[in-house]
């Protein structure tokens, strides 16, 4: 802490040894005595000292002490200095009406007593040290004032440019502050917000209001509450709906009387977005992954089943796989937006070694979204290794016309095939007739083989316009099988009547191969939520297999159907339990790819109406 200043005193005398008496009987510590002989010198030192007492002879020559107190009155700088008056006259009561009326506060009469001048000294010391302490009081209250408004100062700059919105609540819930930051986040500004209720101000969702309501009236009651975290579902001026997280701090007064409640208010409604498309990406993630590990183990299974040599089989999978990951290869380079159809087929034929110039393809440019392109793909991989193996490709001088073009929302392309060897009508429909003619009447097309003299002629439409959900299943479509004879051992579903409802192509065969090798009747693939429900009316069935998605749309009304009719189901799916409808939880799920004997377990568990269906961990996963 700082010494203080040393208290000044005047004495003014022109006489010395009455000088140094005054000084002899006021020496102190803190005290600093000033001499002056005269009027004019005293002036001088009033002119350049703060005094806090002046004692003044009243007989002096030139200037005598009433003189110089009417001139320190008159002047700004030296009106309040208190002034006492030493004279020998004590009965001159004129003399004495005029000291005061010069602005004496008091006079001291010769002799002078010591303790009286001590004492009234002693009173002038102790206000000048008061003013003082004063002085520096005020000065430490400006300061602080000062740095308490450069503080609020940042405060209210924070508050204004934060991006949170700051609010605060009375003890009876009216709004008493309405930051900039919460004029931009709602849109209304303060002047139309302070002072209502919470309930009447028209910005928060009614189903907040009553909770919030709660929570406030709560927080201001707890003695113990300090902050808290809620979240709150809030308006903008416009009608928008946001979600908030409001972190909320009781103000009070030193007693634990509550005095407002402050809220800051952070819009979290891009985070929930991101989190819900992050857990969206994730199961779609999982369930592309999944879909496709089906379709090559349906392309497995499939290729398998129509080839005789190990030799064969490890060709024909090998090339399919190809197929189907060049396929994904071009439409990842185009961020899944689709493929050019033109750029498609020189990419699938490039699998084939053939020769370009035997290859003829024309037509207009055709932007194929995911799933058609996906289809297509493995269809020109099947027409371009047909003719390598029988056809036009597998003599020199053959010849391939691929010609397309666009009928409103149809794609008709046309392979003419021509210098190949004889053609002859097959007698067996083998897997790739099978997979072009299902993978074009998936989404309502047609597929029709010729099996001319000069060659194969294959003519294939396909519709343009229906538009997938941009998350629907990517991998390749399943296809209807020809009738076979399968080689099975102990039939599981004998006389059992299933409904497969599926628009993944390979999958569906896949499915139905695995029930009708159990001995099931097999009525489908259902590739769409009509189709499934007219077969659902139309049809009697002891069970059924449902996918978790069809064409990018979910099945609730297949699945209520199914339970309407009395039909017990079980979900086939790349997806997470998460992601089917939470209506029928119930229904067992079977991972893709699934194991075809857990597959056949579950369908005869179904189809007896067994009351447990979820005994088999591998076939009841969290798949979709």
């Amino acid at each position: 802490m700082m010494s203080p200043e040393p208290v000044k005193f005047l004495l003014v005398d022109d006489i010395e040894e009455n000088l140094r008496a005054l000084e002899a009987l006021l020496r102190r510590d803190g005290l600093t005595l000033y001499k002056a002989r005269s009027g004019v010198e005293a002036l001088e030192m009033l002119l350049e000292h703060d005094f806090a007492l002046a004692l003044l002879d009243v007989q002096m020559p030139d200037m005598d002490g009433f003189e110089l107190a009417e001139m320190m009155r008159g002047t700004e700088r030296t009106r309040r200095v208190p002034i006492i008056f030493v004279t020998a006259a004590s009965t001159d009561e004129g003399r004495r009406f005029k000291g005061y009326e010069a602005g004496a506060v008091d006079f001291i009469y010769k002799p002078i007593d010591p303790l009286i001048l001590k004492s009234k000294a002693e009173v002038f010391f102790s206000i000048a040290r008061q003013h003082e302490q004063l002085a520096r009081q005020k000065d430490a209250l400006a300061t602080a004032a000062a740095e308490l408004k450069g503080a609020l100062d940042r405060l209210q700059a924070h508050t204004d440019n934060s991006p949170l919105a700051i609010v605060e609540f009375d003890p009876d819930m009216r709004l008493l502050g309405w930051s900039k930051g919460a004029e931009r986040m709602f849109g209304w500004t303060a002047a139309e917000m302070t002072g209502q209720s919470l309930a009447d101000l028209g910005w928060l969702c009614d189903s907040s209001i009553g909770e919030l309501a709660e929570m406030v009236s709560g927080s201001l009651a707890d003695a113990a509450h300090q902050r808290g975290h809620h979240t709150v579902r809030c308006r903008t001026r416009e009608g928008a709906v946001l979600d908030c997280e409001w972190y909320s701090s009781v103000l009070r007064r030193p007693n634990g009387q509550p005095v407002s409640l402050s809220v800051q208010i952070l819009d979290i409604t891009d985070r929930r977005r991101a989190e819900e498309t992050q857990t969206l990406l994730i199961g779609e993630l999982n369930h592309r992954v999944k879909n496709t590990l089906a379709s090559v183990q349906a392309i497995a299974t499939q290729t398998l089943r129509y080839t005789r040599s190990p030799d064969q089989f490890s060709a024909t999978f090998s090339g399919r796989i190809q197929a189907l990951a060049r396929a994904h290869g071009m439409l990842s380079d185009r961020t899944w937006q689709g493929a050019d159809l033109m750029d498609l087929v020189h990419d699938q034929l490039r699998l084939g070694a053939i020769d370009p110039a035997r290859l003829q393809a024309s037509g207009p440019r055709v932007q194929l979204l995911p799933q058609p392109a996906l289809r297509l793909a493995l269809i020109l991989h099947e027409l371009a290794t047909n003719a390598l193996k029988y056809g036009a490709f597998s003599r020199p001088a053959g010849r391939v016309v691929l010609e397309w073009s666009v009928e409103g929302d149809r794609l008709q392309l046309r392979w003419q095939e021509s210098g190949g060897p004889p053609v002859q009508t097959p007698v067996k429909r083998g897997f790739g007739s099978t997979l072009i003619d299902s993978s074009m009447k998936s989404d309502g097309g047609t597929a029709s083989v010729s099996y001319r003299n000069d060659g194969v002629v294959w003519e294939l439409v396909m519709q343009l316009d229906r538009t997938p959900d941009p998350m629907a299943d990517i991998a390749a479509r399943p296809v209807t099988p020809a009738p076979q004879e399968p080689a099975r051992e102990v039939p599981a579903l004998d006389g059992r009547r299933l409904l497969v409802v599926e628009d993944e192509v390979l999958v569906a065969l896949e499915l139905i191969a695995v029930l009708e090798d159990a001995g099931a009747s097999v009525h489908g693939p259902a590739r769409t939520v009509e189709e499934a429900l007219e077969a659902i009316e139309t049809g009697a069935f002891d069970a059924a297999l449902l996918d978790g998605n069809l064409h990018g749309k979910p099945v609730d009304a297949v699945a209520a159907a199914l339970t309407r009719r009395g039909i017990p189901f079980a979900f086939v799916s790349g997806y997470g339990r998460e992601n089917l409808p939470a209506a029928f939880a119930q229904a067992p799920v079977v991972s893709k790819p699934f194991i075809p004997q857990q597959l056949v377990e579950v369908a005869g568990r179904l189809a007896r109406r067994d009351g447990n269906v979820l005994p088999f961990p591998a076939a009841t996963g969290t798949a979709r």
